[in-house]
């Protein structure tokens, strides 16, 4: 690659760093529509396999600065984390079998359906949960901030299976499933549910990577030179979004979300039609 190249990569990389960190998806929702978009003769295996190695280092980075934070429910992360393992496994190893136009279409009304959902919900209560009842938790993070919800650990496993496999079929991370079912469907306050989804991605990722790898998945060295271009600027990227995500209200962090969703679909809906 050129020097302009890596520059225009690492860029990229640091800005969805910042964004995904900040709505707690990785990344990687907004890093494959757009790798879709600039790189339209690569397959779909190569540009998943380039999402979700950022993904990795996106979450990982993320990871550790909402640690600091003290927003990750382990107990839920740890179980909805293995959850995500086997569909990890098995996404990247189906996606090579996709065609491209089918690939892009689905990544456009996966991701357009995921924004109406959203957007039609409302907004959320940072600290108090709203989903079914469950086990209680009370977390408290650095801040001295206090969360109160409740937890159903089956039925978030049952879900993060299914999140697995999509995220890691189409290299999108599962953030952006995840974060939305952590808050609408399992009634988690949308800071914790930030902070745990990432801790979660980085796991999966990690699966789904070595997949890839051993599948061949990358397009020679020019898929892993991407990938690190990508992974350096993300890195960086990751501990702002983090930063920012202490003074961004709940109800931004939802509305960016969803605007961030409906216009990158609208965008591959153009592509394809």
């Amino acid at each position: 690659m050129s020097p302009t190249t890596v520059v225009i990569l690492v860029a990229l990389g640091a800005a969805v760093g910042v964004f995904g960190t900040l709505v707690g998806a990785g990344g990687g929702f907004i890093l494959t529509p757009i790798l879709l978009l600039i790189y339209p003769r690569d397959t779909a295996a190569t540009i998943t396999a380039i999402s979700l190695v950022v993904v990795f280092f996106n979450a990982l980075s993320g990871s550790a600065a909402y640690a600091r934070q003290r927003r990750i429910d382990y107990r839920a992360g740890i179980a909805f984390a293995l959850a995500t393992l086997p569909g990890a496994v098995a996404g990247a190893l189906l996606v090579g079998a996709a065609p491209r136009r089918l690939f892009d279409a689905v990544m456009a009304c996966l991701l357009g359906g995921l924004a109406i959902w959203l957007i039609s919900g409302g907004a959320r209560d940072d600290r108090a949960g709203h989903g079914p009842t469950g086990t209680p938790r009370l977390l408290t993070d650095r801040d001295g901030t206090t969360y109160r919800y409740s937890v159903r650990t089956r039925r978030g496993v049952a879900y993060s299976v299914g999140v697995g496999f999509i995220s890691s079929f189409l290299g999108i991370g599962g953030g952006v499933i995840h974060v939305p079912l952590l808050v609408r469907a399992l009634g988690f306050p949308v800071h914790v549910a930030t902070a745990t989804s990432h801790f979660v991605l980085a796991n999966m990722a990690a699966v789904g990577t070595v997949t890839h790898i051993a599948a061949g998945s990358f397009a020679g060295g020019t898929g892993i030179h991407r990938a690190i271009a990508l992974s350096l600027g993300v890195v960086g990227g990751a501990q702002v979004g983090a930063w920012l995500s202490q003074r961004a209200g709940s109800v931004i962090i939802q509305r960016l979300l969803a605007v961030a969703l409906a216009a990158l679909a609208v965008r591959l809906l153009v592509t394809v039609l």
